[in-house]
C-alpha cells in the first residue's frame, strides 16, 4: 500500500470517527432537551438521518449557543451537587463517627473487636 493510500485511509477513518462523535453530541443534547417537544426531536432526527451533514450542520449553527449553555448548565449541577455530597460527608465530627460507631456495636452490626479498630482510627 502506498504511504499516499495508508494517508488518505487514515484521514477517512479519522474523519468517520470525528463524524460519529459529533452526531452523538447532537442526539445527546437534542434528547436530553426539555424546552422542545417529541415531535421537535423527531423532526431533527429525521432531518439528520435524511440530510446528514446538512442536519447536523444546521442543528449545529441553530442550537450551538444553547448546546453550550446546556451542557455548562449540567456541569454546574454536577459539580453542586457532589461539593453538596462532599460537604455532608466531611461534616461528620468524630463524635458524630464514634456515636454512629457505638451504635452499630449496640445493634450487633459490628463485632467488639471492629469497634475497637475503628475507635483509635477516630481518635487519631
Amino acid at each position: 500500500m502506498p504511504l499516499l493510500d495508508l494517508f488518505w485511509t487514515t484521514l477517512l477513518i479519522f474523519g468517520w470517527v470525528l463524524w460519529f462523535m459529533l452526531l452523538f453530541r447532537v442526539y445527546g443534547d437534542l434528547f436530553s432537551r426539555d424546552d422542545i417537544g417529541g415531535w421537535a426531536k423527531t423532526g431533527w432526527v429525521v432531518f439528520t438521518l435524511l440530510v446528514p451533514f446538512l442536519g447536523v450542520f444546521v442543528y449545529l449553527i441553530a442550537q450551538g449557543r444553547g448546546m453550550g449553555e446546556r451542557a455548562l448548565a449540567r456541569m454546574e449541577q454536577q459539580r453542586a451537587a457532589s461539593d453538596a455530597y462532599i460537604r455532608s460527608v466531611a461534616s461528620q465530627t468524630q463524635d458524630d463517627q464514634l456515636a454512629k460507631a457505638r451504635e452499630l456495636l449496640s445493634s450487633g452490626a459490628i463485632t467488639p473487636d471492629e469497634f475497637q479498630r475503628m475507635v483509635p482510627s477516630l481518635h487519631s
